[in-house]
């Protein structure tokens, strides 16, 4: 690419994901129309599509790899039933289903419809994963889902190649390896990766950090991705499915937020030049020669794929807005599509008309998605009714953001109050911020473990971040809360032992245990009240603090509730006996 055409691509990209931005149509429809205007259909100003779109590709294995640096192995394994049961459902449900629909409409064999079909069953990571992370959703229980379905659509990637070598008409594609062996190079390249994350990567850049040179540390970033990246892709295997192996086993390591930052920049580029290369790619002479099939078909695998999704979110228990929200999120095709009807014509399955045709349904729904979300905004959104136009909450410089305004967060609230300190406090329930507004307490709507809300209610400037709702954040939350407001002290409301145990390595600066202090307050009133005396009940109470401190010391260490399960009898009365002698020892 010379820089005449750099400046073209660049240039054009600017000004359409600035008009798209601005319009509210986001920036992957903005590279599309960057890409379709450039490309030879239109002005014709830049060759090479195909080309810049392998290079271009990179920009989803770096998607991919930064994701995987969000999910640590245990996040990973606490979605392995959406991941493996949604994930699958939503691939054959669609695929089976898109396929009979062109058996329908054409007069193609089953193996070039499974071909073409399957394909569009996948939705696109490259646009669906951006669009979740802008919103501020991608950790949300709605984000969780989606992303376990578009995981399990990059897994899908192995079976569905393996599928198109196995009805390859194509005599030399008979040489290629055969289906276990692809899924036996799929394990052998997973289990490598994890060790050589581990055995070789990990001492890497803990001798880089020690060294102090950035340059080197962003070298050795981008190598990471890459090789990873190159090790599934010379096995036939998908290479933004490395990449987001690699993430995972570099998750809970002290590198992660240094390796976000440098991989950012890369990754938005060349995702961007993806889309660019997408849109180049699009052959509006196969759209001209039959646009109402094109357009038809773009209109029926929306529709199609946007009920079977919304089926499948009903099942897991989603209200039917959320369910709406996610089938149309995923109902288009993705860039995948590309990849596997190249593999396609190798196979002579199918023309390479069919796949210029089809190719351009992909991208005609991927154009599509922006304005499905911003025409359905309306019936996706949880009616107001008594919510109608709840304040959302704005920057007023306070020094704390509460989260929740229940029993709990009202005592935490008015006892900083009380101290002097002004409090936003938030709350998502209509009904408790209209008890609190008749009380004259002054609570906002909305969600407050949304990052884009907690940095409109002023997270940034806040000296506390106070969570007290119901539900424990997840410690993939607080990271992120940590990260996005560092100079935030975090304090959390937490259930039980287990919220204290799983939150015990994030950045809060406390998880209270709601019940606890009561709990003590309560047994101690009940010996005041049986005549035992003042002495007797403080040295009661230290020498159940010690023990319980001792106990949840040897749980956190060992990350499990049970870790404790070996101190017997016995040793709780050396304890015991060890808070006789100094019962204020509590430290």
């Amino acid at each position: 690419m010379d820089l005449q055409n750099a400046l073209l691509i660049l240039g054009f990209a600017l000004v359409a994901v600035l008009a798209f931005r601005r319009a509210g149509l986001g920036a992957t429809l903005g590279y599309l129309v960057a890409g379709a205007l450039l490309g030879p259909q239109v002005f014709a100003l830049v060759a090479g599509a195909e080309q810049m779109a392998v290079v271009a590709e990179l920009g989803i294995v770096m998607l991919l790899f930064v994701v995987g640096l969000e999910l640590s192995p245990a996040r990973l394994w606490r979605m392995k039933s959406a991941i493996f049961g949604l994930g699958f459902a939503q691939v054959a449900a669609c695929g089976l289903a898109v396929t009979a629909t062109i058996l329908a409409l054409t007069g193609y064999t089953m193996e070039a419809a499974l071909a073409i079909g399957l394909p569009l069953g996948l939705s696109s990571t490259a646009q669906v994963l951006p669009m979740l992370q802008s919103a501020g959703r991608l950790r949300t229980p709605f984000g969780e889902r989606a992303f376990s379905i578009l995981l399990f659509q990059d897994l899908s990637i192995i079976p569905l190649i393996t599928l198109v070598a196995a009805m390859s008409r194509n005599p030399a594609a008979q040489e290629g390896p055969a289906g276990w062996q692809l899924a036996l190079y799929a394990v052998i390249a997973i289990v490598g990766l994890i060790l050589a994350g581990r055995l070789l990567i990990r001492p890497l850049f803990r001798l880089i950090g020690g060294l102090g040179e950035r340059e080197l540390f962003v070298v050795a970033a981008l190598f990471t991705v890459i090789a990873s990246a190159f090790v599934m892709q010379s096995l036939g295997l998908s290479a933004a499915l490395g990449a987001f192996i690699a993430g995972v086993m570099l998750a809970d390591t002290p590198y992660r937020h240094e390796l976000e930052a440098d991989i950012e920049p890369f990754r938005s580029i060349l995702l961007g030049l993806f889309f660019v290369s997408v849109g180049m790619m699009l052959d509006l002479g196969a759209v001209a020669e039959r646009p109402f099939f094109v357009v038809g078909f773009a209109v029926l695998l929306i529709a199609v794929k946007t009920a079977i999704i919304f089926g499948l979110g009903k099942i897991v228990g989603m209200t039917w807005r959320g369910a709406l929200a996610l089938g149309l999120l995923l109902s288009q095709g993705g860039e995948f599509a590309f990849v596997l009807y190249t593999q396609a014509q190798s196979a002579m399955l199918i023309a390479s008309e069919s796949a210029s045709i089809f190719g351009a349904i992909v991208t005609l729904s991927m154009a599509a998605t922006p304005f499905l979300m911003i025409a359905t905004r309306r019936i996706r959104e949880e009616p107001k009714g008594e919510e109608e136009e709840r304040e959302k909450p704005s920057n007023e410089g306070a020094s704390a953001v509460v989260v929740g305004y229940g029993r709990f967060g009202q005592s935490v609230s008015q006892t900083l109050k009380a101290a002097g300190l002004s409090i936003t406090a938030i709350d998502r329930k209509a009904s408790q911020i209209d008890i609190a507004e008749e009380f004259g307490s002054k609570v906002y709507y909305g969600d407050g473990t949304r990052m884009d809300l907690l940095r409109q209610a002023g997270g940034a400037e806040a000296q506390l971040i106070m969570f007290c709702t119901d539900e424990t954040p997840e410690a993939g939350l607080i990271e992120s809360v940590h990260e996005a407001f560092p100079n935030a002290q975090i304090y959390i409301r937490g259930y039980d032992r287990r919220s204290v145990i799983e939150l015990a390595e994030t950045a809060a600066e406390c998880v209270v245990r709601e019940v606890f202090e009561s709990a003590i307050r309560m047994a101690m009133m009940a010996l005041e009240s049986v005549g035992v005396s003042e002495a007797e009940i403080s040295r009661a109470e230290a020498k159940y603090r010690k023990f319980d401190k001792q106990r949840m010391d040897v749980q956190i260490e060992g990350g499990d509730i049970y870790a404790a399960k070996e101190m017997t009898r016995e040793q709780q009365r050396s304890m015991n006996e060890e808070a006789d002698k100094d019962p204020e020892d509590l430290s």
